[in-house]
């Protein structure tokens, strides 16, 4: 493998393990220690997914201008710091401020990670990488939840000092983009042009799938654990649910090649699976019933997002993959924000089961246009 893809790939797992530690905690955290509402724990999520709408275009502009792999250093130095901070917070508005830094941060390391991976790759093995590093990615992000819960458990640390080991981990990434960087050729593509982004619109089916998972993804990283501790899971608990999850991601990211060559037929499954997740999670009251709506959510979930990137980088120039990853990115951003939003307002208002039944009703309608749009994607 490129030298350059294994450096990546290194990033992306400490990144992964860094966030599965702390990510599930957070609104946990936020909730018993801090006392945030249903409502205020939308508004946190809203805060670091936000700047995911904006930010990718402007690092879209960057990736044509500035090292990749120096980009994705400034990301990870930005998403230390707010981790660290987390640790000291006391009051909403903080932890809203400090989540809103680890947005920008993610802007700064998953389109430079891509960038480096699709102008790294052919044409025939770009699907593969950018799936091997989501894979590492998510792998991390299911070690990280163990590690959270040894942590917890054994060592009996409190949330804040979880915080402080899980920034340790992220910036030992720093280490492996400073390498990468040393390469020096990976700047790519041209002057930026809003033209190329407008490219993306010729995907309409593909972004509405785009934005309904993002929105469902949001609302399981940000909502569902308090969800999860009030339906008396415990920490260590909701822990172990998040190492389902991210198995079920990894063992699916795995087949990503493969998978690839239906492209149509997968993507109709993946929404189904995320939609029988949600309804699931709506009716479920123990950890193993649990444990299977996140074995489908995390199928659903793992494949959409390298699989629907692909069907339009297929279909791009490579001297405009740059502004379309951020374009794509920034949709993504889009959904981010959005579900946690709509789940907290929703859960405070109407009770904290119901946007899992609210969600798996738009599920359902994305499904039935997959399979609608399915020759076009498969042609795509």
């Amino acid at each position: 493998m490129n030298r350059t893809l294994v450096l990546v790939n290194a990033i992306g797992l400490l990144i992964g393990i860094s966030y599965g530690i702390h990510n599930p905690i957070v609104p946990i955290f936020a909730k018993n220690e801090i006392g945030a509402s249903y409502a205020e724990l939308g508004l946190i999520g809203l805060a670091n997914f936000v700047p995911y709408m904006f930010i990718p275009v402007l690092v879209g502009v960057l990736l044509s201008k500035f090292n990749n792999a120096s980009l994705l250093s400034i990301g990870i130095i930005i998403n230390s710091a707010a981790t660290i901070l987390l640790s000291f917070s006391k009051t909403v508005p903080e932890i809203m401020a400090l989540r809103a830094m680890t947005g920008v941060a993610h802007a700064f390391f998953w389109p430079p990670s891509e960038s480096i991976i699709s102008n790294t790759s052919t044409p025939q093995s770009r699907v593969k990488n950018i799936g091997r590093f989501t894979g590492f990615f998510v792998s991390g992000f299911m070690i990280g939840p163990l590690a959270g819960t040894f942590l917890l458990e054994t060592m009996d640390v409190s949330y804040r000092m979880l915080f402080q080991i899980a920034t340790f981990i992220m910036a030992s990434a720093i280490i492996f983009s400073l390498q990468a960087s040393k390469n020096g050729h990976q700047k790519y593509g041209t002057a930026f042009s809003f033209s190329s982004i407008k490219q993306i619109k010729r995907f309409p089916h593909v972004i509405a799938v785009l934005i309904y998972c993002a929105s469902s993804f949001g609302m399981i990283l940000t909502i569902y654990p308090a969800f999860l501790n009030d339906r008396s899971m415990s920490a260590t608990q909701i822990e172990i649910l998040y190492f389902v999850f991210g198995a079920a991601r990894v063992i699916t990211l795995a087949l990503t090649e493969r998978l690839a060559r239906h492209a149509g037929m997968v993507l109709i499954a993946s929404t189904l699976c995320v939609s029988a997740g949600l309804l699931l999670s709506f009716y479920s009251n123990s950890l193993e019933e649990f444990a299977v709506a996140m074995l489908l959510m995390g199928f659903g979930f793992s494949i959409i997002f390298p699989m629907t990137l692909e069907l339009i980088l297929k279909k791009t120039q490579k001297e405009s993959s740059g502004a379309i990853i951020g374009a794509y990115e920034t949709i993504f951003g889009i959904g981010w924000a959005a579900g946690p939003l709509a789940a907290g307002m929703i859960s405070e208002f109407s009770g904290n089961a119901v946007p899992y039944f609210v969600f798996f009703v738009f599920g359902i309608g994305i499904t039935a246009l997959n399979a609608v749009r399915k020759s076009v994607i498969d042609a795509a």
